[in-house]
């Protein structure tokens, strides 16, 4: 094969050009034959040529060329002038008393340099910026849902005026239809006498014509007519209308009158955002600082709570406090640090149904009534019933980022299970059915547990799975298990709670451990550390893991990250 014409061939020593390339000249950049390399050394003594194997050809550092001595590699670095020399710059009087370094110190420190500015975009900037992005994409969704209601209140509003204006006809017509009718009534009243007059007047017009031919002239003479009568008329009766006034009202006016939107406009705060990185925020789509898992969690403490016979439920009030419920009618806020109960609420539950329970943003204890059917917060130790007469029974409860309540709930053959989202007591959002139109929820007599995510994912304990949709109720996805679950039982979830981190987390009822997966429901580890039928769960502001052990009533607290 003729190497100067052929389209493909191996690759030619630049010398001879027609050896395949064996070696390489590291320091000028030379393909060689092994023939070759002799000649090409002894072509230019003046610099250490570096041969190496082809396949390990630009190993060698590749020393940048002066820009006065043509084909000198600079190996020193002029910190004063800032830049790189050869060995003819040094013994010239250019850089004489500047202080030199060599090239390779200054690589490795530029090296550094850019390996920090790597971990500042890895781990701080690009995170950041992804928050920045899901932040604002929560913004956005949340702007839609407020403009939606906005737009909903003032139709509303419209439809309350309508009916005022449907009111306020409806009674002025009334008032016509009264006066219409009572003066038709004294209207009928004058016929109706009129008729009887006309009747009579008809009588005694026959009465003076058998008068008049009568033959019986006593008859004639003592007969006398009742003409007077018939002549007083009686009197015209002339109805008197009422008459309708419109108020004129200006557009303007009718405006003003129906209400008005306050000023409004977009407003950016240069310091909205940060890139530091033990920033913590419990706000939905701030942008967390980056934690990892800990390869083995560790018992940091443990409460005896002296509940009966079990422990359900646990809900933080603060870092040092938490709230729990188990098998009777009280409820108890514990000090992490001193594991004694700080307050006991007494309830009116039934001991036989367990209450979920929860906190919201202002710092207050829910609670469901299964029985009851009603949803109860606790005020300066004062229950009220914030949600009541509920068609379905509730069950698990939680408080979310914007304030509302998200409370799931059963039907009364536990045929149906149905998100239900509640702004005070009014009802905003229903998610029962999917895309096709089946059921999200599964049904049967279990308690599920319910929790809002960072991204405003609606995660939900839900008998062998945990189902996830979005803010919108769409389905997401279902987590079913991770095998092997480490006592290789069915998967039981029970409470679930999430972190910082969007993570989410349940405890494995039959498992003894707590699964984590991430908000995309890709299983990431087990908390294994020595639990027994956990059941509630919830997470602090420093993402430390509260868990509700059932049979043994006990918390225990557990770092995890």
């Amino acid at each position: 094969m003729d190497p100067h014409t052929s389209a493909q061939d191996v690759m030619r020593c630049d010398l001879c050009e027609t050896a395949v390339v064996q070696m390489h000249c590291d320091t000028c950049f030379v393909n060689l034959c092994k023939a070759c390399v002799g000649e090409h050394i002894s072509a230019d003594l003046s610099k250490p040529h570096k041969i190496v194997d082809f396949k390990d050809r630009k190993s060698t550092p590749l020393y940048p060329g002066c820009t006065t001595h043509f084909k000198e590699r600079c190996q020193m670095y002029c910190k004063q002038c800032v830049i790189s020399v050869c060995t003819k710059c040094i013994v010239s009087d250019e850089h004489l008393g500047h202080k030199l370094s060599e090239i390779g110190q200054i690589i490795d420190e530029k090296r550094n340099s850019i390996v920090q500015e790597q971990t500042e975009l890895n781990e701080a900037i690009y995170p950041t910026y992804k928050g920045i992005a899901s932040d604002v994409q929560n913004r956005m969704s949340q702007l839609e849902k407020k403009f939606e209601d906005l737009s909903a209140s003032i139709t509303k509003h419209g439809e309350v005026w309508h009916i005022e204006i449907d009111i306020i006809v409806k009674n002025l017509k009334a008032v016509v239809d009264k006066l219409k009718n009572k003066q038709l009534e004294t209207l009928q009243k004058q016929l109706n006498e009129t008729e009887q007059k006309i009747s009579k007047i008809g009588e005694e017009i026959k009465l003076l014509e058998n008068a008049i031919d009568s033959k019986d002239i006593s008859k004639l003479l003592s007969f006398k007519s009742n003409l007077d009568e018939y002549r007083e008329l009686p009197q015209k009766i002339m109805p008197s209308l009422p008459v309708f006034s419109p108020k004129r009202i200006q557009g303007d006016q009718i405006r003003k009158l129906f209400g008005v939107l306050t000023s409004h406009s977009l407003t950016s705060d240069k310091h909205g955002y940060s890139l530091k990185i033990n920033q913590k925020s419990t706000e939905a789509g701030s942008s967390p600082p980056v934690k990892r898992l800990l390869d083995k969690p560790e018992t940091v403490t443990t409460i005896d709570t002296g509940y009966r016979t079990s422990l359900y439920n646990v809900a933080c009030q603060c870092d040092e406090q938490i709230w729990t419920s188990g098998d009777d009618n009280t409820m108890k806020l514990f000090s992490i640090n001193l594991s004694s109960v700080l307050k006991s609420i007494r309830t009116n539950l039934s001991p036989f149904f367990q209450a979920d329970i929860a906190v919201t943003k202002s710092g207050d204890l829910v609670y469901t009534d299964h029985n009851d059917r009603t949803v109860n917060i606790v005020k300066n130790e004062k229950t009220e019933k914030v949600i009541r007469q509920l068609k379905l029974k509730p069950d698990g409860i939680c408080s979310t980022f914007s304030g509302d309540l998200l409370v799931i709930m059963n039907s009364g053959d536990y045929k149906e299970s149905i998100v239900v989202r509640f702004s005070g007591s009014t009802e905003k959002q229903t998610i029962q059915f999917d895309d096709t139109g089946k059921p999200i929820y599964s049904s049967g007599f279990y308690h599920r547990h319910i929790i809002e995510n960072r991204n405003l994912d609606i995660c939900v304990a839900d008998s062998k799975a945990v189902v996830v949709v979005n803010q919108a109720g769409k389905m997401r996805f279902r987590y079913t298990g991770h095998n092997p679950a480490p006592k290789n039982n069915p998967f039981s979830p029970r409470g679930i709670t999430t972190d910082s981190q969007s993570h989410i987390l349940t405890a494995d009822y039959y498992n003894d451990c707590v699964h984590i997966i991430d908000q995309d429901g890709q299983f990431l580890r087990y908390i294994d550390c020595g639990l027994s039928n956990p059941h509630g769960l919830c997470t602090d502001a420093n993402d430390n893991l509260f868990v509700a052990e059932c049979t043994n009533k006990q918390v225990k607290k557990i770092k995890y990250m």
